[in-house]
């Protein structure tokens, strides 16, 4: 599973001319489920999300957490966090998880967190989205429950 977190003072997302989720200080998640992933995938990245200190705190050093901050999450699903462009110009998704399993992932993924006590905004998956991120820094961490980086 792979993230990309943007600590933002404004996010929304957009579909279709109605907003379906608007968060101010908190993440945007950009969420992608690969082929193989579990709910430890999961789990290990609603605990990233959750427990990144990546908020400024007194002395201006990232050092407080989403929950620190009273911040939010708004999750948009995101399968071409799975794109290969290692080959040619056109992406290949192969690695990214059919929707059905994706789906209840990020489901869970979102589920997760709401049980950690965080509002969490969400998209609508698989559909045309505009996202508005307001990133705030900018600071984007990426996040990958199989490897480093």
């Amino acid at each position: 599973m792979r993230a990309v977190v943007q600590r933002v003072s404004l996010g929304e997302v957009t579909v279709e001319e109605k907003i379906t989720g608007s968060i101010g200080k908190g993440f945007v998640v950009l969420l992608g489920v690969g082929q193989g992933d579990t709910q430890k995938d999961a789990d290990y990245i609603a605990d990233k999300v959750a427990n990144l200190r990546v908020f400024e705190d007194e002395q201006g050093k990232m050092n407080l957490s989403l929950s620190d901050v009273g911040g939010s999450v708004l999750a948009i699903s995101q399968f071409t966090l799975y794109g290969d462009c290692r080959k040619g110009r056109r992406p290949g998704f192969t690695q990214a998880a059919d929707p059905d399993q994706a789906k209840t992932l990020y489901d869970y993924f979102t589920e997760r967190l709401r049980q950690q006590g965080f509002e969490v905004q969400e998209g609508i998956f698989q559909a045309d989205m505009l996202v508005k991120i307001y990133n705030d820094g900018p600071v984007t961490m990426l996040l990958d429950s199989k490897r480093l980086f």
